[in-house]
């Protein structure tokens, strides 16, 4: 073994039996920006001017081979090598190129083990073309080089969607040559030594796997009927079909691709919301607060929500005590638990071994003291304030002084929750959207008196179970509900203006919501929003505009889907426009006078997109969030709001 060489200030070579060991260290997941670019240039020169070497091996430091391009430099001008041509250069280097593939090896970084003539997995692994998710196509070869290996359809799926495979679908899909448990750069060095002087295996020269038209045609449909206004899906279908074509034209068509949806709009919404997911979690005065140990968390209410909340919990490797009234109903609760891990199970999810562990950290119980050991109690019973301050009272006698204290109260006033507690500085909220288990998004609230490391362990919590946590303060409905009443407040509006509830969704699907938000009514349930209503009526100031369209609906026994009508009629599980529906808002219309008029799909959009804003805007200057970014966050995330299209604030151009 020789001294090691330096390419570049992050790419470096040592020489191990003749093969040269070159090793990418780009923290924190080895971008290849244009240092790592031209290190690896270098490196491959050496190799190839230096008789002696016989071999070359790519390795990531640390726990990633290759994360992908550095997206901060687009928009900058290009430092060649530009990826293309370097990864043109390896594939036609006459010394065999094994990647030794350590972790993730994402985007580019797939693309550079693809460009490798042997590719070897170690068990942390994880490979596959997320460039969909920035509403790109991969634009270094991967929708050539990728179904040579997997044939068509498999590459569809996985570059369409952005999916990543571990080592084992690798494997069976041709991804990898082999996977090794440990000793993966010596594995690497010897199939090195081992390929020298035979005939190179490029990927670009191999033939691609017989197509097979009627499996293509289902993979290319699939993804296309979730495309709905996305770009990026639809080319990469149409670059990877394309795959059989010379080569070269291929790549050539692949990139001019690549840079068209480089600089679009819809490329630069999704690159937005990807830098907005990394501030998000950015709290001003927390960086040095270190987070409160957690290892119990107990549950209080175990319904649809508490359920969920138990079943992430324990996925993240979390010790959970589920607490309810009664005992019959904490069993019922442990049963819709395991309900939902054994769902999971089914779906391959979840191992049995996973199964099993989470099975064991789960204990129910409808005795209050057993939630003494708990380091965190989230409480997620019915929506009242005497029900949850009289819960937190039973709290206060039963937790340690340290352990934390967490509302999932959806409109609830948590300032007041926490001051009728002994320790309100322990308090802050936590608002699961459901189903909890499975919705990405949860708002955290800074309560007037949560202390700073209160704050840290919630973010520690959410960041554990995988969630995006977004920094709330308390105002009724938090960011997201307090958004969503002023989109619904203004739909309500368009209806008494002139517009119909199938005219309003068609707009908003049009638009790229996945369901219009009448369509959403009627799938959740008119009940609860007419009861929170018909409470709020009292307190309504009198000078406010109130639309009365949808109390009316709910006096006609009109609930939803699950009473067959609604906002639409629902016949043999189809949704239909109906003509009942029409004469209510007329006759609402009517009593107040109102003379309709049509509205273009255009105008609904603004008219909606400008609620949304203008309550953002309010939040901002109210300082309940901290960033338009995080608003978006929220919208996408919570709400249905296309991602591609970056959020109401970005649309608007708060950014």
């Amino acid at each position: 073994m020789t001294d090691a060489m330096a390419f570049s200030p992050t790419v470096s070579g040592r020489v191990e039996n003749a093969v040269l060991v070159v090793t990418i260290d780009n923290p924190p997941v080895n971008a290849l920006s244009a240092d790592v670019r031209q290190g690896l240039d270098a490196a491959i020169d050496h190799a190839v001017a230096t008789d002696t070497i016989c071999g070359i091996v790519i390795t990531g430091a640390g726990k990633t081979f290759v994360g992908g391009a550095d997206i901060r430099e687009f928009g900058k001008p290009v430092i060649e090598p530009n990826l293309p041509a370097l990864l043109e250069k390896i594939e036609s280097v006459s010394k065999p190129v094994v990647a030794a593939i350590n972790g993730a090896a994402l985007g580019g970084g797939l693309e550079l083990a693809l460009a490798s003539h042997h590719r070897i997995a170690g068990p942390a692994a994880l490979v596959g073309l997320p460039e969909v998710k920035l509403g790109l196509v991969p634009g270094a070869g991967g929708t050539q080089r990728l179904p040579r290996l997997t044939g068509i359809p498999a590459a569809i799926d996985m570059i369409a969607t952005g999916r990543t495979v571990k080592v084992a679908e690798a494997l069976s899909l041709g991804i990898v040559d082999a996977a090794v448990e440990d000793g993966l750069v010596k594995a690497a060095v010897t199939a090195a030594g081992r390929l020298a002087g035979q005939p190179i295996r490029r990927t670009g020269e191999i033939a691609l796997p017989a197509p097979d038209t009627a499996e293509i045609e289902k993979a290319a449909g699939k993804v296309l009927a979730k495309a709905r206004g996305q770009q990026a899906p639809r080319e990469a279908v149409r670059l990877v079909t394309g795959a059989p074509r010379d080569l070269h034209d291929g790549l050539a068509d692949e990139r001019s691709t690549f840079l068209t949806l480089r600089d679009g709009a819809q490329s630069a919404a999704l690159r937005y919301v990807f830098f907005a997911e990394r501030e998000a979690a950015k709290v001003q005065g927390l960086e040095e607060i270190t987070p409160r140990p957690m290892q119990t968390i107990g549950i209080c209410g175990l319904g649809l929500m508490g359920s969920g909340i138990a079943v992430a919990a324990l996925g993240a490797g979390y010790k959970v005590i589920g607490h309810d009234q009664t005992a019959e109903a904490a069993e019922k609760g442990r049963d819709r638990i395991l309900g939902l891990l054994e769902r999971n199970l089914l779906s391959s999810r979840l191992d049995q071994a996973s199964f099993d562990r989470q099975i064991a950290e789960l204990s129910v119980t409808a005795e209050i003291f057993d939630l003494a050991s708990c380091d965190l109690v989230i409480e997620a019973v019915f929506d009242d304030l005497a029900v949850k301050t009289n819960l937190f009272h039973r709290l206060d006698t039963v937790l340690r002084a340290d352990a934390v204290l967490a509302t999932n109260t959806s409109y609830l006033n948590p300032d007041e929750i926490a001051a009728a507690t002994a320790h309100p500085e322990r308090v802050l909220g936590l608002h699961f959207f459901s189903p909890a288990h499975v919705m990405r998004l949860l708002e955290v609230v800074r309560c007037r008196d949560t202390a700073p490391d209160v704050l840290a362990t919630g973010l520690s919590f959410a960041k554990r179970l995988k969630k995006l946590p977004v920094v709330t303060g308390v105002t009724e409905g938090f960011i997201g509900n307090r958004i969503f009443s002023a989109y619904r407040r203004e739909a309500e509006f368009l209806l008494e203006d002139g517009a119909l509830p199938h005219e309003i969704d068609a707009a908003l699907e049009d638009y790229g919501f996945p369901m219009g938000l009448f369509a959403v009514y009627d799938m959740a349930g008119l009940e609860i929003a007419w009861a929170r209503r018909k409470r709020q009526a009292e307190s309504r100031p009198t000078g406010d505009r109130y639309v009365a369209i949808a109390d009316r609906l709910c006096e006609a026994g009109r609930l939803g889907q699950k009473t067959g009508k609604g906002w639409y009629a629902y016949s043999n599980g189809k949704r239909v426009v109906d003509p009942d529906v029409t004469a209510i808002i007329e006759a609402e219309r009517a009593k107040k006078a109102m003379i309709a008029r049509s509205f273009s799909a255009e105008e609904i959009k603004q008219r909606l997109l400008g609620a949304m804003a203008a309550e953002g805007k309010a939040l901002l200057a109210e300082g309940i969030a901290a960033r338009s970014s995080d608003i978006d966050l929220v919208m996408i995330n919570g709400y249905g709001f296309p991602a591609y299209k970056g959020g109401p604030m970005f649309v608007a151009g708060y950014r």
